[in-house]
């Protein structure tokens, strides 16, 4: 079963300068106005730049100044040391980083001003510098698509309750929050696809809040706390919440495998039929803790064969 929105894959991810290094906890040297452009995921380290080869230099990547590449720079006289800065910002690369402390001096401030480069520092070091970055540029350069839908962390499991409108899904949340889950996103669940894994987050202009027809708007973090909400979650179940139908048969045993299509990557599916008279929230509380403890190898249907297995061996006893 696929029922995703449609995919969206950027070729390219901008942003103000001021907000990439908030995000990363990066200082700011130099901001330029326009917004930094990204296209790469990857880092670079420009030393062979700064020695003089430029053949193959990556100019779409974020580059970071670290030790090795500082001391080589204050090793040289004023003039040459502009002339090396001046060859790197002038290829436009998204950034520079600086990082391990070593800070900006005016030269290079003025540089980048004048090339429109954006430069930030950073006291951490430089591998732990570049692989925030590649994490951050990665989940922005994801492929990325839109489901209507609640997610919601139950006891660890990201679980992604979809089912036709007014079926009850937010209600079934706002349950789900009262017993101690967190919400994730209401209505609007954009999921991105990151390294073969599937990752949810709710809509910038509804984050934390949930709609309950009746009610209104709930904001669930000033109602429940910091600890009634999150902003990421992976998705490992997709329940489905449907009508109950007379005319159908449900599944009993938990044998029936179902599947969910999320961005290429399968998904176990949980349909669970609505009637007047079931707690959902239980229900569904109940198949998220199940699925946990079949991903740990105890499932309750093979214990069952086991005891019918063990009770039909000639000479067994009755129970």
């Amino acid at each position: 079963m696929k029922t995703v929105g449609p995919v969206y894959k950027p070729t390219e991810f901008r942003i103000a300068a001021e907000k990439f290094a908030a995000d990363l906890g990066l200082g700011v040297a130099y901001a330029p106005e326009e917004e930094i452009c990204f296209s790469s995921t990857a880092t670079n380290r420009p030393g062979l730049l700064l020695a003089g080869f430029d053949t193959h230099f990556p100019v779409h990547r974020v580059q970071a100044l670290g030790n090795a590449e500082s001391a080589y720079l204050d090793s040289l006289a004023p003039d040459a040391r502009r002339a090396k800065l001046e060859r790197l910002f002038e290829k436009k690369v998204p950034c520079v980083i600086v990082s391990q402390g070593h800070g900006a001096d005016e030269t290079m401030k003025e540089i980048a001003a004048r090339y429109g480069v954006a430069l930030l520092l950073s006291d951490a070091t430089t591998g732990a510098v570049m692989s925030d970055c590649t994490q951050y540029l990665t989940a922005a350069l994801a492929e990325s698509a839109t489901i209507h839908g609640e997610l919601l962390d139950i006891s660890g499991i990201g679980v992604l309750i979809i089912g036709d409108t007014g079926i009850g899904k937010s209600e079934t949340a706002l349950e789900l929050v009262h017993r101690g889950h967190m919400l994730v996103a209401d209505d609007l669940v954009e999921v991105k696809r990151i390294k073969n894994k599937i990752y949810g987050y709710p809509s910038r202009t509804t984050a934390n809040l949930l709609e309950v027809r009746g009610v209104g708007l709930i904001d669930v973090e000033a109602m429940y706390g910091v600890g009634g909400v999150l902003n990421q979650k992976r998705i490992h179940l997709v329940i489905e919440m449907e009508k109950w139908r007379d005319d159908k048969t449900y599944d009993r045993l938990g044998d029936e495998r179902l599947t969910y299509d999320i961005l290429g990557v399968e998904f176990e599916r949980i349909v669970v039929p609505v009637s007047a008279g079931r707690n959902l929230a239980v229900v569904i509380e109940a198949a998220s803790r199940n699925f946990r403890l079949r991903s740990m190898g105890r499932d309750a249907l093979d214990e069952l064969s086991i005891r019918l297995m063990e009770k039909n061996r000639p000479g067994a006893e009755e129970w």
